[in-house]
């Protein structure tokens, strides 16, 4: 049961998929603030004690987070 959360009486693995999506789809993800962008994600998961187990910047039009 590796990798596996355990309280008193459950067993858990909770996964998420997070897709963030520009309105009108327009493709303002890239360059700077792209860079910026992840760092900002790595910096608030780290934070929180969240695994990031994929990412994705696909498109420019979207962040797809698998956390």
């Amino acid at each position: 049961m590796e990798g596996y959360k355990k309280h008193s009486h459950v067993v858990y693995d909770i996964k998420f998929y997070i897709i963030w999506v520009t309105k009108y789809r327009y493709k303002v993800i890239c360059g700077p603030f792209a860079i910026r962008t992840r760092e900002i994600i790595r910096q608030g998961c780290e934070a929180r004690g969240i695994t990031i187990l994929q990412g994705s910047g696909g498109k420019i039009i979207f962040i797809f987070l698998f956390i």
